[in-house]
């Protein structure tokens, strides 16, 4: 239990400044900085000052792009607060109420807020809350600043031994691979086809080897991206999209396919493939957002006994066991960032996000550049 504290002037040189510049998305394609106030925590409330904030694909699709709908939502559910869902920092305050964190405790962000009542906020799903759930960086001002106003609640621990820019993979990337991996049970009898190796795929490989996966085989269309996760030493062999590719798992495996498959790239061919490319008995994950599913039935799910899991994002005492999983693995998620740029040159990181990153892209303050 860290010593509770109830200051509200924030451990910082010089104090807390008055006013800061956060990264605003358009929907247009650009990023841009607008000044806000720098918040003072409320009741149960930290003020984070940021050391990373990952950019996310959800955020290109739904966001910068143009703004969409999202799971449902007519119109956009962006609100023109301060972008970036994915952040991890110091508490430099902690307003009345606090009583697990305090100043100089390092903490990941869970991006949602929930209404912490309803049955999946209290089982730590806040990203399936029933009433009333926001998002850091689409409803309520998220981590692309230098200092973020987060409820306690959503809080996680971040190990001494892990960066911020590791911290920040986990607060959604990492968190969703894991979920998706826990669920399909991926161990030491299994072997691990990722199908998609952006920033979720290159995780998914990552944490499968950490939780032991006899072979982690990768799947991408793209040739610098199979080559960038070729760097990481943790897939086995990374095989481009296509014909014969489920035919290629099979002969790496000596299984006939792998006994976990995730799909990360949300497309219907990468999908298909999770699929065709399982084992008999084989669990097949899927996690990427958007576009659809088809598959013949037979042949392809009922005859190989497939079990199909459905996963969105993770829940808050999982994203905590991840956190200290790593550690005990030896993984660091910050190996699967391409890109690292300061919040001044935002514009630039959200340009290469949404075009040919080969890995991550993650914002940091300027004085860390």
């Amino acid at each position: 239990m860290v010593t509770v504290t109830s200051t509200t002037r924030p451990a910082v040189p010089g104090g807390k400044p008055e006013r800061m510049e956060g990264v605003f998305l358009p929907g247009d394609s650009t990023a841009v900085l607008r000044g806000f106030p720098v918040p003072e925590p409320g009741h149960g409330q930290v003020l984070i000052e940021v050391g990373a904030s990952g950019i996310c694909g959800s955020d290109i699709g739904y966001i910068y792009r143009e703004y969409k709908g999202y799971r449902g939502v007519d119109g956009p559910a962006y609100r023109g607060v301060i972008a970036g869902h994915e952040p991890s920092g110091r508490i430099v305050a902690a307003g009345p109420g606090v009583r697990r964190f305090g100043v100089g405790d390092r903490v990941i962000v869970y991006h949602i807020v929930g209404c912490g009542l309803c049955d999946n906020c209290r089982r730590g799903h806040y990203i399936s809350c029933n009433s009333g759930r926001e998002s850091y960086g689409w409803q309520r001002d998220g981590g692309h600043a230098p200092f973020l106003l987060a409820e306690e609640r959503t809080c996680v621990p971040l190990p001494d031994e892990l960066s911020y820019v590791d911290g920040a993979l986990i607060a959604c990337g990492f968190g969703t691979a894991y979920e998706g991996l826990r669920r399909a049970g991926v161990s030491g009898d299994t072997d691990l086809l990722v199908v998609g190796l952006g920033p979720v795929g290159l995780a998914a490989g990552m944490i499968g080897r950490g939780m032991g996966a006899r072979k982690v085989i990768g799947v991408e269309p793209s040739g610098a991206r199979r080559e960038w996760a070729g760097t990481l030493g943790v897939f086995d062999a990374t095989l481009p999209a296509g014909d014969g590719a489920a035919e290629a798992v099979a002969d790496l495996t000596g299984r006939g396919g792998a006994g976990v498959t995730i799909d990360c790239s949300g497309t219907r061919p990468g999908r298909s493939l999770a699929l065709e490319a399982a084992a008999e008995w084989g669990h097949v994950s899927l996690v990427g957002e958007g576009g659809d599913l088809r598959t013949e039935v037979s042949d392809t799910l009922l005859h190989k006994q497939l079990t199909i899991h459905a996963s969105w994002v993770t829940s808050l005492p999982a994203m905590s066991e991840l956190a200290r999983n790593l550690v005990d693995w030896g993984l660091r998620p910050e190996k699967a960032v391409s890109d690292v740029f300061p919040l001044s040159r935002a514009d630039e990181a959200y340009a290469l996000a949404a075009g040919t990153s080969k890995g991550k892209v993650v914002l940091v303050p300027d004085a860390a550049q």
